[in-house]
């Protein structure tokens, strides 16, 4: 997908900023979430985590969010990474120079590497993997023992026969004033008593009724990197059950961090992106307004909101991953890089669930049976 709000990229070379040479041995360092240091898995050698250079510093900046829809963005907050794009889901994850031949660690697709270029905004932060793959592992393994009528042969093979893949997965986030003038009508709850007839019967009874007013008024609030998915690849029932990420220990951007890691490009644009967001701050804007309206019950008739000083960044969030097929179909865990949250996919064993049906009704029989006879 073009990037609609991207200059023409220049002629430049594409390169591999994500791969880290040990000093000693000259094989390739990898990001420890367990040390937060860079290891060398060949030789043993360790470097501490480099914070100068154009990465540096302490603060994750924000950048302007017209500026970048009207191709206005500085060149320096560019860059073109190479991918491999999978035929199946799309999904375009950065080229590891070290593989020829790969599987979509999104769908198990087999796919070819380096199938193209990527140009985007760079990333501003991250949040750094703090799980190991074995920690990751222990939360699917742990969640896959709570699944009913999985078939015994998947659940074997996802524990034992395939490795995790550490994926760092591309958002969007969104900070922007905003201010509503709404009208709408307050409800107040009364009851009323009348008498009615029934069978025969006089009864009396309360009855519950609401007592509307015209009301308007204005709220305003500071949204805050209000989060949005960048990638298609994984549907929002994934992602979302795998909140939430504490924003709050985001690192400023630092290739080191993707060192041993991938990183997948996004492929939701971002005023796609900000329409997203858009729903979600409109539904906290109508929590505000009715609280503002107040009262029992509340009706919003009319709001108009005013958007200004919208900034965003691009930012990576950690995942774990195992991509599998069973039976001709692909099948996901995912697993927050954080937190441990897992999410996955699994089929459902029909035999299982028809040897429970059977059981099930023998047991019925057999209470009916009793209480027959207790009769």
């Amino acid at each position: 997908m073009t990037d609609a709000f991207a200059p023409p990229p220049p002629p430049q070379e594409v390169t591999d900023e994500h791969r880290f040479p040990c000093d000693n041995c000259g094989a390739d360092f990898r990001f420890s979430p367990e040390q937060n240091l860079l290891v060398c898995d060949h030789c043993g050698n360790n470097s501490e985590m480099v914070a100068d250079g154009p990465w540096g510093g302490t603060a994750i900046k924000e950048l302007d969010f017209q500026d970048a829809i009207n191709n206005l963005l500085p060149l320096q907050e560019m860059e073109e990474t190479r991918v491999s794009t999978c035929p199946n889901c799309a999904a375009q994850v950065e080229f590891d120079p070290n593989t020829h031949a790969s599987e979509c660690p999104f769908c198990a697709t087999p796919v070819v590497t380096d199938t193209g270029t990527h140009r985007h905004i760079k990333p501003k932060g991250l949040l750094p993997f703090s799980l190991d793959e074995e920690a990751a592992r222990d939360a699917m393994t742990e969640w896959l023992g709570k699944l009913w009528f999985a078939p015994n042969g998947l659940q074997e093979y996802a524990r034992k026969g395939r490795k995790l893949e550490g994926i760092y997965v591309p958002y969007w986030t969104f900070d922007a004033e905003t201010e509503t003038d709404y009208t709408g009508q307050r409800g107040t709850v009364y009851y009323e008593t009348r008498t009615v007839t029934r069978d025969g019967k006089t009864e009396t009874e309360r009855v519950q009724k609401i007592r509307w007013r015209s009301v308007s008024g204005r709220v305003a609030r500071f949204f805050d990197d209000v989060l949005v998915m960048a990638s298609h690849a994984l549907p929002k029932r994934f992602t979302e059950a795998l909140e939430p990420w504490d924003l709050a220990a985001m690192e400023p951007y630092r290739p080191e961090f993707l060192a041993g890691f991938r990183a997948e490009a996004y492929t939701v644009d971002l005023d796609e992106g900000f329409h997203d967001a858009r729903a979600q701050m409109d539904r906290v804007i109508e929590r505000d307004i009715k609280f503002d309206i107040g009262g029992d019950r509340q009706r919003i008739s009319s709001a108009d909101t005013r958007v200004w000083d919208v900034t965003f960044k691009h930012v990576l969030l950690p995942v774990w991953m195992a991509a599998y097929k069973y039976r001709g179909k692909s099948y996901r865990f995912v697993v927050n890089g954080r937190t441990g949250r897992v999410r996955g996919e699994r089929p459902w064993s029909a035999w299982k669930i028809a040897t429970a049906v059977v059981l099930g009704l023998i047991v019925a029989g057999g209470v009916g049976y009793l209480i027959a006879m207790n009769q």
